[in-house]
């Protein structure tokens, strides 16, 4: 227990150092982009405006709402204050919503399109890979080069070949949005519908992407410990198969847990591409129209969400590897 309590405090240390280090670059890197998005809102709302001295006032007075007329170390201070307490303040592109109200309105489409579908792929994968290591021979010679070609294909790829195949060419699927254009959201049969039709395209683009990486890695550590001193041991005293095969891809799968972990951690990432391509409402799709508008808290606060939860998926991992890996509970008891 002692050497658990040891182990357990090194990850804390380096998570909390992690993320002190990732919410200062959140903060500062939006802000060293070129350009002043205070200019380009009043440009907007000083349409018809020819006195300077006007225009200079309705400058000045967002740049105070905004912040942006004060030093970036009393900046920063104000930002972390605000953070602490759940508020990341307006939105510079989408005056006068709050960051919290645009991440509120479309975080929930990129969860519901990006997590079923690293889980889908990351059954999928290991499915097939775990089979091409045990049955190899045809079936292996088959799946191990589909797989190969499929994790190096670009996303954006994939996404726009399903697009043009089901979308332009035979037309069964819409190619943009979460919903048809012509509707307002409501909880309706004729509504969800409209959902799920808009969302296959999107979901197996990042699907059959996913399928691809887990399938090799879980081919590569199977075949790995099904050549194990101890799978070799076992047969030889006469050990069941089944059996066998059970602890072999057992042991094969604690990488894969990781890479499901730092996948569901990424998630929002990982969105951006198949958002884009699609017009898909997500929070993917938003972060690049931050990052178009420079609206810096926009930026800041979605890039913190994906910050703490990749900390988070790799520290929780960290901390269940303590319990499941024996070779990390045998370092603990030495």
């Amino acid at each position: 227990m002692k050497g658990y309590r040891k182990y357990f405090l090194n990850k804390l240390g380096w998570f909390l150092i992690t993320f002190v280090c990732a919410f200062i670059l959140n903060f500062i890197l939006p802000r060293l982009m070129p350009g002043d998005p205070v200019a380009a809102i009043v440009s907007k709302l000083a349409q018809g405006i020819s006195e300077a001295t006007g225009v200079r006032a309705i400058y000045q007075q967002y740049a105070e709402l905004f912040g942006t007329n004060k030093p970036m170390y009393e900046q920063f201070l104000i930002y972390m204050k605000n953070v602490l307490r759940g508020d990341f303040g307006f939105s510079f592109s989408q005056y006068p919503r709050t960051v919290a109200e645009v991440i509120r309105a479309s975080i929930l489409w990129t969860i519901c399109l990006q997590f079923p579908a690293i889980i889908v792929g990351w059954i999928l994968g290991n499915t097939l890979g775990a089979l091409a290591a045990y049955l190899k021979g045809g079936f292996d010679k088959v799946i191990m080069p589909i797989s190969i070609f499929m994790s190096n294909f670009p996303a954006f790829g994939m996404a726009i070949i399903l697009m043009v195949i089901f979308g332009v060419t035979l037309e069964w699927l819409p190619t943009s949005g979460g919903y048809g254009f012509d509707m307002i959201p409501e909880f309706s049969w004729k509504f969800i519908r409209s959902v799920i039709i808009h969302y296959q395209l999107p979901f197996w683009s990042i699907v059959l992407i996913a399928i691809g990486g887990q399938a090799i890695g879980m081919r590569s550590m199977a075949i790995y410990e099904l050549n194990a001193d101890y799978v070799k041991f076992a047969r030889f005293m006469g050990i069941k198969d089944r059996k066998i095969i059970g602890y072999v891809f057992r042991n094969a799968m604690l990488p894969q847990i990781t890479g499901l972990a730092l996948s569901i951690g990424t998630m929002v990432g990982g969105a951006l591409v198949a958002e884009i391509v699609f017009s898909y409402p997500g929070l993917g799709y938003t972060i690049m129209n931050g990052v178009m508008g420079q609206d810096y808290p926009l930026i800041s606060a979605t890039t913190l969400i994906i910050t703490i939860m990749v900390l988070t998926a790799t520290f929780v991992i960290e901390i269940l590897y303590g319990f499941i890996d024996p070779r990390i509970k045998a370092t603990q008891a030495d």
